[in-house]
């Protein structure tokens, strides 16, 4: 049989008052060249007109809606619901080139052994495109350690097997930031990424709502890291490498907590470095 007559993706959307990018999101996703997917659009309570937006495109897609819980719980329930064995995200906020589906399909109909890929990125911030720092060019492959500083891989871009999610767990929902942070790691510290250097995903950015634009994102990232070294997943290399990581982020945010005058916030902070002998 056909790898693609039996091959489908679920796309999964989890939106809060964003009806004007929604439309544009969706509108993306429904011009791909690949055809065998569907779409799943989780309505986070929403308080706009984004339910309208949802409803205006029938059974072109897949609509559940919930009580404000956080993108963490929208996408969990959005991958619960999935009746495909191929996941790939949308934020809503975000767009795809028509064969973003098909080139990553490709990917994994050449590449069967592989669980996740991301596809390339052109960034859009206030309107106006912008070139991405060399920190944050995607690697490929085992990229653990790379990923440890910064997120270098967007929810948008990737597409993963759902068997993915059996194995290192779903998104944190006690995480208000920083979730796909925390997945990511969990991910890349036993199963490579793979880029497809193709700018397949226009990622906008530097308007009002974004998670990223939070304060305090750190915290959730020195979280993240000091859960996983608790895991025990990690090998030794992997925990060096993480601890060093770690002391730093938590000797630069606890200064700032300082500064700010938030010494509760700072001890907590040092608390954590010092569990693991990396005294501020």
């Amino acid at each position: 049989m056909d790898f693609y007559a039996q091959e489908g993706v679920s796309v999964i959307i989890p939106v809060y008052n964003r009806p004007e990018f929604l439309k544009e999101a969706l509108d993306s996703a429904l011009k791909q060249t690949f055809l065998n997917f569907e779409i799943i659009v989780i309505d986070d309570g929403s308080t706009d007109s984004t339910s309208d937006v949802i409803n205006s495109y029938g059974d072109k897609i897949v609509k559940i809606r919930q009580d404000n819980k956080g993108v963490s719980s929208a996408r969990n329930k959005g991958i619960m619901a999935a009746k495909y064995d191929f996941i790939a995200f949308l934020d809503s906020d975000d767009l795809w080139m028509e064969q973003k589906l098909e080139r990553q399909m490709d990917f994994f109909h050449k590449n069967p052994g592989a669980s996740v890929c991301q596809a390339g990125e052109i960034w859009i911030r206030r309107g106006k495109r912008v070139n991405p720092c060399k920190k944050h060019i995607k690697p490929s492959g085992m990229i653990f350690e790379q990923s440890l500083n910064l997120c270098l891989v967007s929810p948008s871009a990737v597409m993963l097997k759902k068997s993915v999610f059996h194995e290192v767990g779903y998104f944190n929902e006690n995480f208000p930031a920083c979730e796909d942070y925390d997945l990511w790691l969990r991910i890349t510290c036993t199963i490579p990424v793979f880029l497809i250097d193709e700018p397949l995903v226009i990622k906008r950015g530097g308007h009002e709502g974004q998670l990223s634009s939070m304060d305090s994102l750190d915290k959730y990232r020195i979280m993240s890291i000091s859960q996983l070294i608790d895991s025990g997943r990690l090998d030794d290399f992997q925990k060096n490498a993480a601890l060093k990581v770690l002391g730093e982020k938590c000797r630069i945010y606890s200064a700032g907590c300082v500064k700010r005058g938030k010494d509760v916030e700072a001890s907590e902070i040092m608390a954590i470095a010092g569990k693991y002998g990396r005294f501020l």
